[in-house]
């Protein structure tokens, strides 16, 4: 057992880039562990054969988020949040595309990967080439979002990295008010919500107004995030608050593992509600294509 007390809570620098830091030894020991809580698939192992449908992921192929003191923070998706979901819609029988905003490959917040989980493992093994050689989004965009798209649902996962670029891309912004037009699923977790504030720009007001949503915690940001050296400075803006700007109703201020759905939405905390969220999303999957045929 690692004692926490001799771990150094200072950023680790990422010497691929200058003043770019992973997270302390310290902040690590208390934030990952090499399995997750998944016990067991939301539904019966491919209960879905009916073919077509799947979930377009939006990933981040940012590496670094610029911090308020002028330092990067190495990040990406982050691989619990990421994985976890997609492990019990593909166990659904449901199939997963990936997209970026350049086609350029998905960055993974590594250090943060169960090295001793299976469901993790096995789900990145699957989608492996599309990590590598994803979709470009406004591709997507452009010739498969209509009213026959086999999109299910959309899915942006969390990591800091989904505040670089998806906030202020229209081409996310197209994608989200397709989904919420058509009826489809939206689902996101801990920082992945940045992403639905691109539906302000050009707009009067936000898509999500007046929802309910869980994210991850402001005061875990601008607090303990940077007091044990999981961040190396400040924030570059603060994402609870600017939801909340856009009139998303933010129903938690604690990283407990929760979930929540407001009408086709589906959002969780933090890796803690990675399972959960998995489940409620394989759930609402099935119950979305037994309705759409």
């Amino acid at each position: 057992m690692t004692d926490q007390a001799t771990l150094s809570k200072e950023p680790t620098p990422d010497t691929a880039e200058h003043e770019a830091y992973f997270p302390s030894p310290y902040s690590l020991d208390a934030y990952t562990a090499p399995r997750t809580d998944f016990d067991g698939l939301a539904t019966e192992r491919h209960a879905w054969t009916g073919g077509r449908w799947k979930i377009l992921v939006l990933a981040t192929d940012e590496r670094y988020l610029l911090m308020g003191n002028g330092t990067m923070f190495s990040t990406g998706n982050h691989p619990v949040e990421t994985l976890l979901p997609l492990h019990h819609v593909l166990g659904a029988g449901f199939g997963v595309e990936i997209a970026t905003l350049t086609g350029n490959p998905a960055k993974f917040e590594w250090w943060a990967y169960p090295g001793e989980d299976e469901a993790v493992r096995s789900t990145r093994d699957a989608l492996l080439p599309q990590w590598r050689k994803p979709k470009s989004l406004a591709d997507v965009v452009e010739h498969e979002l209509g009213p026959d798209s086999d999109y299910l649902g959309v899915f942006v996962p969390g990591g800091h990295g989904a505040l670089s670029g998806l906030p202020f891309s229209t081409d996310v912004r197209d994608t989200l008010e397709w989904a919420t037009g058509a009826g489809r699923l939206v689902v996101s977790l801990c920082h992945g919500p940045a992403a639905f504030l691109s539906t302000r720009i050009g707009r009067e007001r936000s898509l999500f107004e007046g929802y309910e949503m869980c994210v991850f915690p402001d005061a875990l940001d601008a607090g303990a995030n940077v007091d044990i050296g999981y961040l190396p400075g400040p924030m570059p803006w603060m994402l609870g608050r600017a939801l909340q700007d856009d009139g998303v109703r933010v129903v938690n201020d604690d990283m407990s593992g929760r979930c929540t759905t407001d009408r086709d939405v589906i959002t969780g905390d933090s890796p803690l509600a990675a399972n959960e969220l998995g489940r409620l999303t394989a759930t609402a999957m099935l119950a979305k294509a037994r309705e759409l045929g």
